[in-house]
């Protein structure tokens, strides 16, 4: 029996996805229908109820035109095989790709979907709930860090376990830096550094999820976290990324996509039967939009960290209550680029960098010259929303942050724009946000803070630990310069530190750019040493120990004390 009413009522269907983001269709002879439609939405529920008992609400997201009839449509998330006969799941890609073997009104909705599909894999979650929230202590999976030798020596460190058991008495305060005393040289290091909490959370369901599919392939959007050695151990067991950092695709050989011409890219082979992680810094609405339309189980494997999803409930917020969403975050960064785009949903958007580019923006919210306001749009080019007009967008304005960004700069952004709009209009209550920190993550903060404190010690040098484009660790790097100059040093693991002499430091140009150059670092000099070490929030603590073990060998053994002995004085 058909589905679709006939004659010139209103037509309401009701569109069932699977978790695999597939659609229900029903075969009516040789073409495919809307699964559940009706005159009235009691109809097309009743259709539904009998087919899949377990379902979300439906919910109304757009109305259209349908073969000449104006149409509803409603979303619905169902669980379980179908109970009625002729139905089945297609990805919305197969469907679009048979528009010949669609009824009139199917071929139209397909076509219409685009701009919702973003909902669709979290149909069952309420607008305040999180994707994912971490995992309390006593069920992550920690067993994780230690199934091979390799993932051993990554992962563990004796040292910083016991760090962390004296100095982290609260995981969101920082507390006093931990002394190691290794006799000849003395390490100070922070009670917060290495893995956060979103970034754990990252890792061990990449880690689940190779060990619970072996028979299928498993993707990440891009890379998990900033740390190309993780990363190279996902890879030896058999994950694969989709894309760059920068969005830029793989093709199936390995290669850029731009060094490949005419090799197929590794998008264009996803199945359903394949899976697709998204990384802690979330993903763009295109990127999840791809994934859908091919039936991929989005929700399952999303892992966006839920303080970056903070960031997005809050732009979401200041949208709904008028304001124009100000961004401080690099606008190259997987972060950033999903919190934008995330953002253009709910409110006009645009990115600023730093504090100087905040000034810029000031002077232009500032002034009534037409021409000086044009400048937006040159200054700001291809980091606002479509349609963006400066006369009405900058009459409110909050701020949101990429959250590995210092918070001090955060909130020098803030507090210059509310000095502009003071100036102009007398007040600040056109900037939204006052007094809120709520978008800072607690983890990057607390490092941070945590950082700080050991840089207040007497210190010969400062090690700082993370992947090139880990913007949190260049961050850590840019508090430790700002103390030690070139004492400072940013270095991806030890085989950064060539000698006693001499470190290759990375140094970060911006704009996700850098190049390595070679730093002295303690030439001639056979003195005692006292050295701060920390660790980006990508950063694993076997590499930590690696470093101090590294360092520890420019020093005679007989001047040495044992790592038995520094753990003892640890307690541990």
């Amino acid at each position: 029996m058909s589905t679709v009413a006939t004659g010139t009522t209103p037509l309401v269907a009701v569109l069932a996805f699977n978790a695999s983001n597939q659609l229900a269709v029903r075969r009516l002879g040789a073409l495919l229908a809307p699964a559940f439609a009706g005159d009235d939405l009691d109809s097309a529920t009743q259709l539904l109820e009998s087919a899949f008992p377990t379902h979300t609400p439906p919910v109304e997201y757009f109305s259209t035109t349908a073969a000449g009839r104006p149409c509803r449509v409603f979303f619905t998330q169902v669980a379980g095989p179908a109970q009625a006969a002729g139905i089945a799941f297609e990805s919305l890609d197969n469907l679009a790709a048979r528009a010949a073997a669609l009824t009139p009104e199917l071929a139209i909705l397909i076509r219409e979907l685009d701009p919702y599909l973003v909902d669709v894999p979290y149909l069952h979650l309420g607008e305040n709930d999180f994707i994912y929230k971490f995992r309390p202590a006593q069920e992550r999976n920690v067993a994780i860090y230690g199934q091979d030798a390799i993932a051993g020596a990554l992962y563990q460190s004796q040292l910083c376990a016991a760090i962390k058991a004296i100095a982290r008495q609260h995981e969101r305060s920082a507390a006093a830096p931990v002394t190691l005393d290794f006799g000849a040289v003395r390490y100070v290091i922070p009670s917060h550094f290495g893995f956060c909490l979103g970034v754990k959370n990252a890792i061990e369901r990449a880690y689940e999820t190779l060990a619970e599919n072996p028979h299928r392939r498993v993707f990440m959007l891009s890379e998990l976290i900033h740390n190309p050695f993780v990363n190279e151990d996902l890879l030896r067991r058999g994950l694969r990324y989709l894309q760059t950092d920068k969005g830029e695709a793989y093709a199936i050989d390995g290669r850029l996509a731009s060094a490949a011409p005419g090799v197929p890219v590794l998008w264009d082979t996803l199945t359903p039967e394949d899976i697709v992680i998204i990384p802690a810094f979330g993903a763009t609405d295109d990127d999840k939009r791809r994934l859908v339309r091919k039936g991929i189980a989005v929700y399952h494997y999303d892992a966006t960290c839920m303080l970056v999803e903070k960031v997005w409930k809050a732009a979401r917020a200041y949208g709904r209550e008028g304001y124009t969403v100000i961004i401080h975050g690099k606008r190259e960064h997987e972060e950033t680029k999903a919190t934008f785009s995330n953002t253009r949903r709910h409110a006009p958007a645009v990115i600023v960098r730093n504090l100087d580019e905040a000034r810029q923006l000031a002077e232009i919210i500032a002034s009534d010259d037409p021409a000086v306001r044009a400048r937006f749009y040159e200054l700001f080019a291809d980091r606002h929303t479509p349609g963006f007009d400066v006369d009405r967008h900058l009459e409110r304005v909050a701020v949101v942050n990429q959250t590995t960004l210092l918070m001090n700069e955060t909130l020098g952004i803030l507090e210059h724009l509310r000095a502009a709009y003071r100036k102009k209009f007398g007040d600040d209550t056109r900037v939204g946000g006052s007094g809120r920190r709520d978008t800072l993550c607690y983890a990057t903060q607390v490092n941070q803070d945590a950082l700080s404190r050991a840089l207040a010690e007497p210190l010969d040098a400062a090690f700082v630990i993370g992947g090139k484009n880990s913007s949190n660790t260049y961050q850590l790097f840019r508090l430790c310069e700002l103390k030690l100059g070139p004492g400072a040093f940013f270095i991806q693991s030890e085989a950064g530190i060539r000698s006693r002499e001499a470190v290759d430091h990375y140094v970060y140009a911006g704009g996700g750019k850098g190049h390595t150059e070679t730093r002295p670092l303690w030439p001639s000099d056979p003195s005692p040493k006292r050295v701060l070490i920390t660790g980006g929030a990508s950063c694993p603590d076997g590499i930590i120990q690696q470093v101090i073990t590294r360092i520890n060998g420019f020093f005679p053994a007989e001047k040495l004390r044992s790592v038995t002995d520094v753990l003892k004085d640890l307690g541990a």
